[in-house]
């Protein structure tokens, strides 16, 4: 019989990976296992092929159970929209007339409202006053004056009500000293006599209305300080004088009583020297 001649493989050698691998796995009894693994790949994909269908399908069907079908079948109610019944949703309230006045104004239990002074022509004067003393430096006043007689705006002799509260209003007054000091044009320096300006109230200029350098606006917090309002005319000041408002220059200022502030006014730079010198309380009419 005559031999087939296949490929030469005398001088195929093996890589020297798979040889170590294969001595590897066999010296460590592992070519089993690797035998049982490849087995287990290549059946895996014939067990899986086989669909549950063709294995169920000779199985016949079985028919509902009575439950199931009344399970199944759906009920069809027919919608009412609307409101419940009002007299259903009312019936725990009681009907009110809305016409009817059912408030009341509110009644002032444990007020401290002042009683009523009754005088006569024969009682002794006296009087009573209560004084109050408000953030804005007013003093609110209540007299009553009960002497010699009916009280004020009562008809007769008989029995009056009091006066009603007078209200004092006060305002801060200051104490000013400025003097004038000018340049004249041989460089010499004249400076005039130092000027007192007593009780000099808000929105007055200073020195005065010729020349209104500064205006007295009112007094600081606590009335320890005096507010100036500086003209704009004014081109520069010296002093300790915190400026309170303004950016390239001071346009309020304010100044403690005894530090004097020195402005330069005018195109002439006529300089002003400005000392408040006390704060003090002046009444500035009543209510």
């Amino acid at each position: 019989m005559k031999k087939l001649k296949g490929p030469d493989l005398e001088g195929l050698e093996v890589p020297a990976v798979l040889r170590d691998l294969f001595q590897d796995l066999r010296d460590r009894r592992l070519l089993p296992l690797l035998a049982l693994v490849l087995v287990a790949i290549l059946a895996v994909p014939f067990l899986l092929g086989s669909s549950p269908e063709e294995e169920g399908g000779s199985s016949a069907p079985s028919a509902p159970s009575p439950q199931t079908a009344q399970a199944a079948h759906l009920t069809v109610v027919e919608a009412k929209p609307g409101l419940r019944d009002y007299r259903k949703r009312l019936r725990a309230r009681e009907a009110t007339d809305p016409f009817k006045q059912r408030y009341t104004a509110p009644v002032l239990e444990g007020a401290n409202l002042p009683a009523e002074t009754s005088t006569s022509g024969g009682s002794e004067p006296s009087s009573s006053a209560a004084t109050t003393e408000s953030s804005t430096g007013g003093v609110v006043e209540s007299p009553t004056d009960g002497g010699g007689g009916a009280a004020p705006g009562s008809g007769g002799g008989g029995n009056g009500g009091g006066q009603g509260p007078e209200i004092t209003l006060f305002t801060f007054a200051v104490d000013v000293q400025y003097a004038r000091t000018e340049e004249k044009a041989d460089h010499s320096i004249v400076m005039g006599e130092p000027t007192v300006r007593e009780r000099v109230k808000p929105y007055t200029p200073l020195p005065g209305e010729k020349a209104p350098v500064v205006t007295y606006i009112g007094v600081g917090a606590g009335a320890k300080t005096a507010l100036l309002m500086v003209s704009k005319e004014v081109t520069a000041t010296f002093g300790d004088g915190k400026c309170k408002s303004g950016t390239s220059s001071c346009e309020l200022l304010e100044v403690e009583t005894g530090i004097p502030q020195t402005f330069e006014y005018g195109p002439n730079g006529v300089r002003y020297k400005i000392n408040v010198l006390r704060i003090e309380p002046l009444v500035a009419g009543h209510l």
